[in-house]
Parts: C-alpha cells; sequence; structure tokens
C-alpha cells in the first residue's frame, strides 16, 4: 500500500469516527503493517494537508479527532442558536481548582475557594464526564480525592494536563484559576464537528 492511500484511509475513518481514535486502534485499519511511528508520521502529514482549512486534526486524550477551528464558531453556532447551558462560575472554579490542584477533597476546594460547595455542583460535574472520584485519603472520614477525566481533557481539546493555559506568565497580571480555565472552555467547548457516518448523503 502507497503512502497516498494510507492517509487516504486515515482521514476517512478518522472523519466518520463519532470520537477521538487511538493510534492502536488506527494500527487496526492496516492490520498490523504500520508500526505507531509510521502512523504518526502520517497523521503528521495529514496534519499539514488541512492546515489551511476550516477544520484541524488534532490531537487529545482519547486519540486522534478531526473538529472544527475555535474561529469558525462564531459562523457555526449561526446553524444552532440556541446556546448549551452555561455553567456558574461557582461550578466553573470548582473545577478549576480540580484540575489544576488535583486530586483533591472537597474539604480542599472549600478551603481554597472559602465558601460551602454544593454537592450539586460535584454532581453536575460528575455526570459532564469531566471529573471523578480516584480514590480516599486517609483522614478522619476517608472523604473522596476528585481528579479530571479524559473527557475533559478531550472536550478542551487537550492532550494532557500539561497543556493546560499557565496560571501565570512573566509580565502579565495573574489570572484565577477560574479565568484561565473559563477562557479555554469557552474556546474550544463543542469544536468538533459531528462525524460523517458512512452512508450520510446530501438527499433531504
Amino acid at each position: 500500500m502507497n503512502t497516498t492511500d494510507a492517509r487516504r484511509i486515515l482521514e476517512t475513518a478518522l472523519i466518520c469516527a463519532p470520537q477521538p481514535l487511538p493510534v492502536r486502534d488506527l494500527q487496526t485499519l492496516f492490520g498490523g503493517a504500520l508500526n505507531a511511528d509510521a502512523l504518526r508520521t502520517l497523521l503528521d502529514d495529514l496534519q499539514d494537508e488541512w492546515c489551511q482549512r476550516g477544520v484541524e486534526l488534532v490531537c487529545v486524550a482519547s486519540g486522534w479527532r478531526f473538529q472544527s477551528r475555535p474561529e469558525m464558531r462564531a459562523y457555526l453556532d449561526r446553524l444552532h442558536p440556541e446556546k448549551p447551558p452555561k455553567y456558574s462560575r461557582a461550578a466553573l472554579e470548582t473545577l478549576a481548582i480540580i484540575a489544576y490542584r488535583q486530586p483533591v477533597t472537597r474539604g480542599d476546594m472549600e478551603d481554597i475557594r472559602g465558601v460551602t460547595i454544593n454537592t450539586q455542583i460535584i454532581k453536575q460535574l460528575e455526570d459532564r464526564g469531566w471529573i471523578e472520584a480516584i480514590g480516599h485519603r486517609e483522614a478522619v472520614g476517608r472523604p473522596a480525592l476528585y481528579a479530571t477525566t479524559r473527557q475533559f481533557l478531550d472536550d478542551l481539546g487537550l492532550a494532557s494536563l500539561d497543556q493546560l493555559p499557565l496560571l501565570e506568565e512573566p509580565g502579565a497580571q495573574t489570572p484565577s484559576m477560574f479565568e484561565t480555565l473559563a477562557a479555554k472552555e469557552n474556546a474550544v467547548h463543542d469544536a468538533a464537528p459531528p462525524p460523517i457516518q458512512p452512508g450520510d448523503t446530501d438527499e433531504a
């Protein structure tokens, strides 16, 4: 199989996939004939091919996917003017604390925020798939330890926590964790376009 055909297969699989595809899954497209390094080279080539388009190929925590570029969001929103529910400042502050200080207990979050955290906020973030309890602290009451999930990284378009916005930049005012995370969430949330499923047509 030549390189052009291999790229075409990768491109088709990624466009049609309903979720990000890890390299190990992409290898099955070729029956294991391509190793991980060869696949990453092909993926880099695909990224270059799409660099001038409104859709980009990115690597997030769960794997590779095509998504619309952030600058296209204003136009795409015109197709779906209804807005998804906004998260409260309290919810985003709580999420930011978990993202930057994980693993943390509810008590840790309350100490940082200086207020009691409503149980519904934790539940909302868990239901969204952004946080989960990963264990318990060996202390009185064995409080749950919370951390962010792979879904959280995928939804923010990140491959790892190392790509979270810096809390402090030289020469700039240090933003709160809430402001930093909220800006990132607003920029890329729901950026991925609906997948093109096999058999889709232009017929009404």
